[in-house]
């Protein structure tokens, strides 16, 4: 494995069995929440969005594009430069650039404003997003890492539940600009929980960027993140449209969206805690499964989604399948490299992020170029090439956190 740079630093934070351990874990948990609400709202409000700001469905897609690519590039370098500070404070100051531009979002007069905006929730997520797992196991116990783990991505999945949803609802009610307004406050309360309720938590393990970017060099990390690479970007190019093709395929209207998203994001969480008990024991049969459902599902809702019940099922297989992946891919990529968990939840940040951002990206050019459900079966095919490399790229022997 390639070497990674390491810088001693003081002690670990002394792990806690008490409920405030696992009271820590839920503000963790809710800040993967509130970051991938924040990150994922454009989803639900496509359709106004780009009526409000007078561009294309296509061009407000790239709202979720740039966000992306900010977090990919960002999550490593704000673990390696924020490396010697204490967690908890380094917290608080993502949280806080998230609340920043959640509110420049609710303001943008145009979509360049829009843009910068973007600009500082990529970075707020991408420090969060990187930092979340490796904070969560040390505030308790060893034997709890994996339940911590899938708590704290927990939040990922919920965001689907409550956050889109919530967002494609206050959309419909008060309009797109008191979504983001909403996001701002709710980021603002996590802030505040986040900062009574985390204890010290001064850096365990200090890796340069050099190291972090080293740690691809590992096969059996490379191969996750190949995963990663395929399956987000698949995911993406195809929901982030998913609202125009709901409305075009099904006849949806803006309060049945925000209902199948919901339905989506129930089946979501359920995926994320039957994934985290699995991929444990067997991480490429969790992976093809989950890659593999992916790609059927995404493929067949424009040819069977024209029944609103039809539809409704496969956004609930579709939410299960996915629901999975944070929480499998995180494990794979740990596993893979048990000593350097901060190390490669940043890589893997990246890649996630970048992969979130090109999806965005290629679907929009297939939703413009050739038709919105063009980027329904582009994201099928990258689902169908995640399982290849799941089914045949080297794998970890167990997924243990």
């Amino acid at each position: 494995m390639t070497q990674v740079d390491e810088v001693a630093s003081e002690p670990p934070a002394e792990q806690d069995s008490t409920p405030r351990g696992w009271l820590g874990v839920g503000a963790v948990a809710a800040a993967t929440f509130t970051v991938v609400t924040s990150e994922m709202l454009p989803v639900g409000l496509l359709t106004p969005m780009s009526d409000g700001l007078r561009v294309s469905e296509g061009t407000a897609g790239l709202t979720l594009t740039v966000t992306g690519v900010v977090a990919a590039v960002s999550a490593p370098l704000l673990t390696s430069g924020l490396g010697r500070f204490d967690r908890r404070w380094v917290f608080g100051g993502l949280l806080a650039v998230l609340v920043l531009g959640n509110l420049g979002a609710a303001w943008s007069p145009n979509f360049g404003v829009m843009v910068l905006a973007r600009v500082l929730v990529g970075i707020g997520m991408g420090g969060v997003w990187a930092m979340a797992a490796a904070v969560a196991v040390r505030l308790v116990p060893p034997k709890s890492a994996g339940s911590a783990t899938s708590l704290v991505f927990s939040g990922v999945a919920v965001a689907s539940v409550l956050g889109i949803p919530a967002g494609a609802f206050i959309g419909a009610l008060a309009g797109w600009r008191m979504a983001f307004a909403a996001a701002a406050g709710l980021a603002l309360l996590v802030l505040v929980v986040a900062a009574v309720l985390l204890p010290g938590l001064p850096a365990d393990r200090v890796v340069s960027l050099g190291g972090v970017l080293g740690l691809a060099g590992n096969p059996r990390v490379r191969t996750g993140l190949l995963i990663v690479a395929f399956l987000v970007t698949g995911h993406f190019a195809a929901y982030t449209y998913v609202r125009p093709v709901l409305e075009e395929v099904s006849g949806a209207r803006s309060e049945m969206i925000g209902v199948l998203l919901l339905v989506y994001g129930i089946a979501g969480v359920v995926g994320n805690f039957v994934a985290g008990s699995s991929v444990a024991r067997a991480p490429r049969t969790t992976l093809v499964a989950i890659s593999t459902v992916l790609a059927i599902t995404v493929i067949v809702l424009p040819a069977l989604g024209g029944s609103m019940l039809v539809a409704g099922l496969l956004m609930v297989v579709w939410g299960l399948a996915y629901g999975g992946v944070s929480v499998s891919s995180l494990t794979w990529v740990v596993a893979g490299a048990p000593d350097f968990r901060e190390g490669v939840s940043a890589l893997l940040t990246s890649v996630f992020n970048a992969a979130i951002a090109m999806g965005a990206l290629v679907g929009g050019f297939a939703a413009d170029g050739i038709g919105i459900t063009a980027a329904m079966w582009l994201g099928g095919g990258l689902a169908g090439a995640a399982l290849l490399t799941a089914a045949f790229g080297q794998a970890p022997a167990g997924g243990r956190l």
